[in-house]
């Protein structure tokens, strides 16, 4: 993607069968309010879509919420999919129900960064903007 002028976009995605989205639709909105690009994708999205929508919404990262239990494989098929379509410089990062120890098998997977219940949205945007590219004249 190399520098992009402009906000930085995310895409806030809820894979698999999960059908809460109450968090991701409050991070997609802190995200927003701090001046950022949110696509949110809706619920039941395969990795695939998720993929699909990053790739061509032009995206920095997409942020995966989860709590359903299977982060273990969907992080794994979305980082996977985006080394198959070339575009590893989309950062993933996510949150929701998710063991301690499922962390640093996630991060050595390529997750960023995961964010468990109690972070607080000020948390999230700070650590997007502290580790997505920077806009242009920011």
């Amino acid at each position: 993607m190399g520098v992009a002028a402009g906000p930085i976009r995310v895409v806030v995605a809820k894979p698999g069968l999960d059908g809460h989205d109450r968090g991701a639709k409050v991070i997609a909105r802190a995200l927003r309010d701090a001046g950022m690009e949110v696509i949110y994708t809706g619920l039941h999205q395969t990795p695939g879509q998720i993929v699909d929508t990053a790739i061509q919404e032009d995206a920095d990262a997409i942020g995966l919420s989860i709590l359903s239990g299977a982060h273990n494989t969907l992080f794994g098929a979305v980082i996977d999919l985006l080394k198959e379509r070339d575009a590893e410089d989309i950062l993933v990062f996510g949150g929701g129900i998710i063991p301690e120890a499922d962390i640093p098998p996630l991060k050595e997977k390529g997750v960023a960064e995961i964010f468990t219940p109690g972070a607080t949205t000020a948390s999230i945007v700070d650590w997007v903007r502290a580790n997505v590219r920077q806009p242009t004249g920011a």
